[in-house]
């Protein structure tokens, strides 16, 4: 690797430890892909001869996946050691080399969150819990690997009665906690670190707020440190959605729109695009179930809605590590700088894919913000 950039590969079951020598030689190419609020993955191809360990180890398998085998990758740029990904192996392909060249063994993973779908939990009770005791119940399981469960309480804290109603679990571990973070507002996704063999498993509202990373240069001459970068505008995204709250005293109904900013989603752009949907007027619920629901729960599924659609500027790019310094996160707010009036200032990185290669590490990245010109009068160097 390169001189500033060190390579942390570890692989095992449950509790991963650091290959031999000979596997890390192997190691030809490394790609990790962190998404903001979905499944995050992986994929190693490995250089391999036909007396390699690795090779052995495949045939042994008989070429099926090394299930639950767990990996862990890890970067110190600079002296600082960031973790891009804990999960476990899922897939794996090997292609035979030809004319005496070696075979490629390429191995494709994905986050900790592929544990908890393995298995059907439809019908487990949970008497007298509400939302927040069910999902960390269920984050209880998955201890062993190094997660730790970060819940937020929900502004709709309700605890049913067991001789009135026992929530039951639909489906499997992932598919549930998903479900309930979606009827409170909510997202759900496991961060690796801050250190190797340890994650956070995330339940709460997401959030678009934080110190921002050093920012993204464009055109800057000696101070670019980005290879490229793409906007787009998409006008049409942005629409209002619409809750419609019924009192059943009076019997009148009346439509609440829900807007994009919130504390945890500020305006990152001075000027928002207009709502598709009002001109001229739809007044169609975005969900036709919310009027059956407590109000407090609606509202948050509408601000949550809100966030997601207002976020019209998308900004798709790519940089070399080594020249911008550090590494990009996902799920955390960074700067640009040399685009122009209308596209500087503050964005969310919404997803970064990691391409690492001996002397080579390169992001791709795309970023999103709910509107054009920048509310901060300057960036993060």
């Amino acid at each position: 690797m390169l001189n500033s950039v060190q390579l942390n590969l570890m692989i095992g079951p449950i509790i991963p430890l650091t290959p031999p020598q000979a596997v890390m030689e192997a190691l030809a190419e490394v790609e990790v892909q962190t998404q903001d609020v979905g499944q995050s993955g992986f994929k190693l191809v490995f250089s391999i001869d036909k007396q390699s360990p690795l090779q052995i180890l495949f045939l042994l398998t008989g070429g099926m996946p090394l299930l639950f085998m767990r990996v862990v990758i890890a970067v110190t740029v600079n002296g600082v050691t960031s973790v891009l990904i804990d999960g476990v192996i899922t897939k794996n392909d090997i292609a035979p080399g030809d004319k005496g060249s070696n075979s490629t063994l390429t191995i494709w993973g994905k986050d900790l969150t592929v544990l908890m779908d393995q298995s059907t939990w439809s019908g487990f009770p949970y008497p007298a819990m509400p939302a927040e005791a069910r999902v960390e119940l269920i984050l209880l399981k998955y201890a062993l690997f190094g997660i730790i469960p970060v819940v937020i309480p929900s502004v709709l804290l309700f605890i049913p009665l067991p001789i009135d109603q026992i929530p039951s679990q639909q489906g499997t571990d992932l598919e549930y906690v998903r479900y309930l973070a979606e009827q409170a507002g909510y997202v759900f996704y496991i961060d690796p670190g801050p250190l190797p063999g340890a994650s956070k498993a995330y339940w709460g509202p997401q959030v678009k707020v934080g110190l921002p990373q050093p920012a993204l240069s464009s055109d800057l001459d000696a101070y670019t440190n980005v290879e490229s970068l793409h906007f787009s505008f998409n006008q049409e995204q942005n629409k209002i959605p619409l809750v419609y709250v019924s009192n059943f005293e009076t019997g009148i109904s009346f439509v609440i729109p829900m807007p994009p900013i919130t504390p945890l989603n500020p305006p990152l752009g001075l000027i928002p695009p207009l709502p598709t949907n009002l001109l001229p007027p739809d007044l169609s619920p975005f969900r036709d179930d919310l009027s059956k629901r407590p109000i407090p729960q609606a509202i948050m599924m509408g601000l949550a809605e809100a966030a997601q659609n207002a976020e019209a500027v998308t900004c798709d790019g790519s940089l070399d590590v080594t020249r911008y310094g550090g590494v990009l996160k996902a799920r955390q707010l960074v700067g640009v700088r040399g685009a122009g009036p209308a596209f500087d200032g503050l964005y969310y990185a919404k997803n970064v894919t990691h391409k690492i290669k001996r002397g080579e590490y390169k992001q791709d990245f795309t970023l999103t913000r709910n509107g054009l010109v920048s509310t901060v009068p300057t960036v993060n160097l």
